[in-house]
């Protein structure tokens, strides 16, 4: 019989290696567990990403945080092809540029809140939760009067259960979208227009910013795109359900359907 000798350090090395590889698997099961936990956990509250409807109505909406370079231009452009969105308003923006805000609702567009401060609400208590909302509505309700609604869109789409139940104790919606046209990244025209039309749906929450590089080159012809696909813009408080409606795992919103026995 043969007899094969394994040297200590030999032995040292196999015994790191073996725990070094069990690590491994015990760490990436766990990320992907808690990965799918993010989707399957049903307490988990969610805004509205988009509304399942049976006709062509979208929204598009534009954040307004910093600048107003191209907002008239916006404008302007919303106003030749008879279109109303949905601006969210952030505290301080409002506070710079009231002129800008009494434009936009005197244009027909409806104003919604973006907080106050502009920060990750999800690390908020509800107490300094309801303070950013509650200061920059009253800015905007002074400013915008009936062009005013009761949306907030959590800036950087960072929320929690705790800032979407206080946002429906207060009687907002909580809203964000499912398209998302990056304009933020600086990208180029062609991947605005690709990124947007590519991707919009019946019940489509269409995002861009007010200040983006090329807002005012692609907008354009991401709308007269749209136009002739039939589709139909709408301010969110128009798009949405504002009572007996589910939201699904998506966060996509449905009219709940009343089943007679």
């Amino acid at each position: 019989m043969r007899v094969i000798y394994i040297s200590r350090r030999k032995v040292a090395k196999v015994l790191l290696i073996l725990c070094l590889v069990m690590t491994s698997v015990v760490y990436s099961v766990n990320i992907r567990d808690s990965s799918i936990a993010v989707f399957l956990n049903s307490n988990r509250e969610l805004p509205i990403y988009c509304v399942e409807r049976d006709d062509k109505k979208i929204s598009i909406s534009f954040d307004a945080a910093w600048g107003t370079e191209f907002t008239d231009e916006i404008l302007e452009i919303l106003e030749a092809r008879n279109i109303k969105s949905t601006f969210f308003l952030v505290g301080f923006w409002v506070d710079a540029h009231p002129d800008k805000v009494k434009l936009i609702a005197e244009k027909g567009h409806e104003i919604g809140n973006h907080s106050t401060n502009h920060p990750h609400m999800s690390k908020l208590s509800k107490e300094q939760i309801v303070k950013e909302i509650k200061t920059t509505q009253n800015k905007i309700d002074e400013l915008a009067g009936q062009r005013a609604v009761k949306l907030i869109r959590p800036p950087y789409g960072d929320y929690n259960n705790l800032l979407i139940n206080t946002c429906r104790e207060m009687g907002f919606y909580p809203i964000q979208w499912d398209v998302d046209s990056l304009d933020w990244k600086e990208l180029g025209v062609d991947h605005m227009y690709r990124q947007v039309t590519e991707k919009v749906k019946p019940g489509s929450i269409v995002l861009f910013h007010n200040n983006a590089k090329y807002i005012t080159q692609t907008l354009p012809s991401i709308l007269d795109q749209l136009l002739s696909q039939g589709y139909e813009f709408v301010p969110i408080s128009q798009l949405i359900y504002k009572d007996s409606y589910d939201i699904d795992h998506t966060g996509m919103q449905k009219k709940t359907i009343h089943k007679s026995y």
